[in-house]
């Protein structure tokens, strides 16, 4: 297709952030409805975005409209029955991170993605940070990633209990990132060990996972939600290299006891200062579009989505 049409649920903070930006930049893609139950924020992106049809109920707008993929973008316990919907009409759907509340949920999902015959994906846009790739593929010259950490800290200390007041707990909803992370450099988990605790509140805020995978690296998760600001790194580590990436800033990759090393800012990586472009959404983004017009299968598609919601499983189940 020369074309892809889009249809958008849900015209919230985020979607305007880093979906919409991304999608109205691309020459080959055409926002062609919006809907939305808030009447200010759907007549405001529509405005914004020059898209004529709008509606309040997704149904009405699945039914007038023609689309080629859906994005639904709203928060994980309203998900499914929405998602559900659009993969039982055979439509391609985009969704956010959490994919879901549960594993079963993401389960569920792929397997009637996979039955309607559905290109789907989940926003995992850490994979698709330009300078994270990058490095990835400077480690791996050297070798398969041996060794690789994953830490998330934040500075939370805000409602009862977060996330949708307690809809969905701190790893799954956001942590999750750090998991799929490890799961990208490493493979497939075999074994976990981890701890999880309660720092200063009455909800664990904090896991710390020691993991061996079937490729036979280590990976360590480490994330506190207690701690004193927003810190999200990562670490590969193969034959005579290391990388130690932040991809708000840079990574600095050291090789054969060199005292100097390499660095490589976020920035250059991606060629662009915009956010929306070296944090990896637009290129989360560009990989959905182009498996549609190709038909090909998304990189974090529902049923790989499934297997880092397991692994979050696997870190409260191996709990010490």
């Amino acid at each position: 297709m020369d074309v892809v049409r889009v249809c958008f649920i849900g015209a919230g903070a985020h979607a305007n952030a880093v979906h919409y930006p991304s999608l109205a930049s691309m020459e080959d893609v055409e926002i062609v409805a919006i809907c939305d139950l808030i009447e200010e924020r759907l007549r405001r992106t529509a405005k914004k975005y020059g898209v004529k049809n709008t509606f309040k109920d997704y149904k009405e707008m699945l039914s007038k409209v023609k689309a080629d993929a859906i994005y639904v973008i709203m928060p994980p316990h309203h998900l499914y029955d929405i998602v559900a919907y659009c993969l039982r009409r055979g439509l391609n759907v985009f969704i956010e991170k959490p994919p879901g509340v549960t594993p079963y949920q993401t389960k569920s999902m792929a397997l009637l993605a996979k039955h309607h015959g559905c290109r789907t994906m989940v926003g995992f846009n850490r994979r698709f940070i330009p300078l994270v790739r990058k490095v990835r593929e400077l480690i791996e010259k050297r070798g398969p990633i041996i060794q690789a950490v994953a830490t998330f800290y934040k500075h939370y200390f805000g409602d009862i209990i977060p996330y949708y007041d307690g809809a969905v707990d701190i790893l799954t909803c956001d942590a999750i990132h750090a998991v799929d992370m490890l799961r990208w450099m490493c493979g497939e988990p075999i074994d976990v060990v981890s701890l999880v605790n309660k720092f200063y509140t009455n909800y664990e805020n904090s896991f710390i996972a020691l993991m061996k995978f079937d490729s036979g690296a280590v990976g360590v998760l480490l994330t506190n939600w207690a701690a004193g600001s927003r810190i999200h790194t990562f670490e590969m580590h193969s034959r005579g290299i290391s990388a130690f990436i932040n991809p708000d800033d840079k990574a600095v990759i050291y090789m054969d006891n060199k005292e100097e090393p390499i660095t490589i800012s976020t920035t250059e990586a991606a060629n662009s200062e915009d956010r929306v472009y070296y944090y990896g959404f637009y290129s989360e983004n560009r990989h959905f579009i182009d498996c549609i017009k190709y038909d090909r299968e998304p990189e974090t598609n529902f049923e790989d989505a499934a297997k880092t919601m397991e692994l979050v499983y696997l870190i409260y189940k191996k709990r010490i």
